[in-house]
C-alpha cells in the first residue's frame, strides 16, 4: 500500500499549476503522468497576460523561457478583409514543449513527487482514493484528475460523451517563416474548420487547426488536405506556401469532444480538459487550464481547514461555472459562426469597420486578470 496526501493525474499545464500551487502551501503532492517531459502537445500554444501575475506569484521564473510578447489578434475568413485588432489584456507565445518543461523543473525542485506510469482506473471507497496504475497502486485523501481530453479512464468511469463518436480532429506542426511577425496571433477560417497561427519561444510558428474528420479523409495526407481545402483561404495558402515545416511529422488528435462534461467523477476534482474541452474560441485554452488549477488549489487549501467532502464538491462546481460558464458559451457561438461562411464572411463585414464593437467580442472570450 502506497499512501500519499494528494494525487494529481495528468501533467499537462493544469496539473502542474496544481501541484505547485499545492507545494508552495505546505501540501504533499503527488502527480501522475504517463510521458517523461518534455514532449509536444497539440495546443494553440497563445496565452492570455491574465494568468501572467498568478504564476509569477506561484514564483514560476516566465523569464527563463524567451516568450513571444503578443499584442495584436487577426481573423480572417475564406473572402473578404481580414479584422486586425489589439488585444485587450495582451499575451505571450510559448510551446507546450518549453512551457510543460520549466513547470516541470519548477514543480520538482518544490519537492512534488513525479511518478511516470499510467493511471488505468481508481475508485473512492471508505473515504479514500485507490488509484491504479500500470505497474501499481497508490491510495490518497484527494484526488485531481487532469489527464486531458480523453483518455482510458474516461472509458473506465464510463463518461457519457466517450461513447460518442466526434466529427472533430486536431493537428499540430512548428513552421520556419522568418517574416511572420512575433507580436500577432491569426485565426483563419476554412470549409470544415479553422487554424491559429502564433510565434513561439524558439521563433518557430506554431500551427494547430480543427478539422471535420470527413475533410481529411478526402485527401488521406495531410500536404495534400493543407494545398486544397485550408489553402482556399487566401492567408493560409500564403503561409503553406512560404513556411517550411520543421516537424517530422504533424501531431495529430482525433475524437476531440466538445460535449459537456462532468466536474466531479467520484468524488475526484476534474480540471483542465478533463472537465470540459476548453473551446479554441474561449481565447486560450491554456490560460483558462491555469486559471481551473487556480480553482481547485484554492477550494483544497478550504478544504484543509474545514475537512468537509461535500463543501468541497460543492465550492468546486460552483466557482468552476463562475468562472468559464461566459467564455464557454461565446467559444461555442463563435465556432458555430466559424463553420458557416457565409454567416462569418456577414460577421465579418458587420464588424470590420467598427474596431470597438470587435475588442468587446474578444473580451466575452478572456478572462480578467487573475489575482
Amino acid at each position: 500500500m502506497v499512501n500519499r496526501e494528494i494525487i494529481v493525474i495528468g501533467g499537462g499545464l493544469a496539473g502542474l499549476v496544481t501541484a505547485i500551487h499545492l507545494q508552495n502551501e505546505g501540501v504533499k503532492v503527488t502527480l501522475i503522468e504517463k510521458k517523461a517531459y518534455p514532449f509536444h502537445r497539440v495546443c494553440g500554444e497563445y496565452v492570455s497576460n491574465e494568468i501572467k501575475s498568478y504564476l509569477v506569484s506561484l514564483g514560476v521564473p516566465l523569464h527563463h523561457l524567451d516568450y513571444k510578447e503578443i499584442s495584436f489578434f487577426q481573423l480572417t475568413a475564406l473572402t473578404g478583409k481580414p479584422i486586425k485588432s489589439k488585444l485587450p489584456l495582451g499575451g505571450f507565445g510559448v510551446s507546450r514543449y518549453g512551457f510543460d518543461g520549466l513547470l516541470y523543473t519548477y514543480a520538482k525542485n518544490l519537492g512534488v513527487e513525479f511518478v511516470f506510469d499510467q493511471v488505468m482506473d481508481y475508485s473512492f471507497i471508505d473515504s479514500q482514493f485507490e488509484v491504479t496504475t500500470k505497474n501499481t497502486k497508490f491510495f490518497s485523501k484527494l484526488l485531481v484528475c487532469a489527464y486531458g481530453k480523453r483518455s482510458v479512464l474516461d472509458g473506465q468511469l464510463q463518461r457519457s460523451f466517450f461513447k460518442n463518436k466526434t466529427p472533430w480532429m486536431g493537428v499540430k506542426a512548428h513552421y520556419q517563416l522568418a517574416e511572420f511577425p512575433d507580436n500577432l496571433v491569426e485565426l483563419h477560417n476554412f470549409e470544415g474548420g479553422y487554424c491559429g497561427l502564433s510565434k513561439v519561444e524558439t521563433n518557430h510558428i506554431n500551427c494547430c487547426y480543427l478539422i471535420r474528420l470527413q475533410q481529411y479523409q478526402k485527401f488521406k495526407n495531410f500536404e495534400d488536405l493543407e494545398k486544397n481545402v485550408l489553402s482556399k483561404n487566401e492567408y493560409l495558402k500564403r503561409f503553406f506556401e512560404n513556411a517550411t515545416l520543421s516537424f517530422e511529422k504533424r501531431l495529430v488528435i482525433s475524437q476531440v469532444s466538445f460535449e459537456n462534461k462532468t466536474r466531479i467523477e467520484k468524488n475526484a476534482l476534474m480540471i483542465g480538459d478533463t472537465a470540459g474541452l476548453i473551446h479554441p474560441l474561449c481565447g486560450n485554452g491554456m490560460a483558462m487550464a491555469i486559471h481551473s488549477a487556480k480553482i481547485v488549489s484554492e477550494c483544497i487549501l478550504d478544504y484543509q481547514r474545514h475537512k468537509n467532502r461535500l463543501k468541497l464538491n460543492s465550492d468546486f462546481a460552483k466557482k468552476w461555472k463562475i468562472s468559464f460558464k461566459r467564455r464557454l458559451f461565446f467559444g461555442n457561438l463563435f465556432q458555430h459562426l466559424l463553420l458557416q461562411p457565409k454567416l462569418t464572411n456577414f460577421a465579418l463585414q458587420l464588424v470590420g469597420n467598427n474596431k470597438f464593437i470587435f475588442q468587446q467580442l474578444i473580451k466575452q472570450t478572456h478572462g480578467k486578470p487573475l489575482q
